[in-house]
């Protein structure tokens, strides 16, 4: 891995960690509604991608579909009312843990064999995730952790769909200026509860147009540099970071559940990705 790759991957990571905290301070700190948030941070995002693609010249924000729309505007807007009652390392875990579930649940739908020791790693994940939502002082509130698990399944179903894209950030692109009509019906559906303030829409606008777009460029010209195995286990870091950034950036509290849960969740995956790699593929 060269110099540039490692600051490149390091710097996506930042902008994946910041949307959790940006939403959550956002949602916590400001009069902002989660609709609001969430039309303004795809807004955000829609132009910034759009202004990128305009400015590599070639490139059109007509790639994508409906389907990767639809499932990118369910990530955003469950995420954002998740996050009205989750810390935002809590989140971040939840978020992650369903993201990884659910694709290696595809894959085993699909057919793929797990070897002995990925199923103690999918079992460890999953018991992690158990052990967070079990009842308890310091358990996250249900119904925000449905929906963030949602959004999670949501943000997995979106990567498969966009699996083999030829241009990614062309094709995030179309399906964020896609979400812009389905989320002006979400202001609609929601426009008794929407409110917002200078804070608030900073922090939407951030979100969207820094974190998400300028992140997800940045997350694409790493891309190259890395192997598949290094693309998908240095995601793990991304809960990590945004608890700790939570507890010192939000004054959060990092909890002996969260820390336990965590590494079971985080360790079950990077198991499950490690002897992956080390599997040889199969023949048709």
């Amino acid at each position: 891995m060269t110099a540039r790759t490692l600051l490149l991957t390091a710097l996506a990571m930042l902008a994946f960690a910041g949307n959790s905290l940006l939403c959550r301070a956002a949602l916590r700190d400001s009069q902002i509604d989660p609709a609001s948030f969430t039309a303004l941070r795809l807004l955000a995002g829609a132009l910034m991608l759009w202004l990128l693609l305009f400015l590599r010249k070639g490139s059109s924000a007509k790639s994508g579909s409906w389907y990767g729309a639809v499932a990118l505007f369910v990530y955003a807007a469950a995420f954002s009312y998740a996050y009205l009652h989750l810390d935002a390392g809590a989140g971040a875990l939840l978020l992650f843990g369903a993201v990884q579930l659910s694709m290696i649940a595809w894959g085993l739908i699909r057919g793929e064999r797990l070897h002995r020791l990925q199923v103690v790693g999918l079992l460890l994940a999953g018991g992690g995730l158990v052990a967070l939502l079990l009842p308890g002082t310091s358990t996250p509130p249900i119904s925000a952790s449905l929906l963030m698990v949602l959004s999670g399944i949501a943000w997995g179903a979106y990567s498969l769909l966009g699996r083999g894209t030829p241009d990614p950030l062309a094709a995030t692109a179309g399906n964020f200026i896609r979400t812009l009509p389905i989320a002006a019906v979400l202001c609609l559906l929601a426009l008794a509860w929407l409110e917002w303030d200078t804070a608030g829409v900073i922090y939407a606008l951030l979100s969207g147009g820094l974190m998400s777009g300028i992140g997800y460029a940045i997350w694409y010209a790493a891309l190259p540099g890395l192997a598949a195995i290094q693309a998908a286990s240095v995601q793990l870091s991304v809960p990590l970071i945004t608890a700790l950034a939570g507890s010192v950036l939000l004054g959060e509290t990092l909890t002996g559940r969260l820390l336990i849960a965590g590494l079971a969740i985080l360790g079950g995956i990077a198991l499950v990705l490690r002897v992956k790699h080390k599997v040889p593929a199969r023949t048709e």
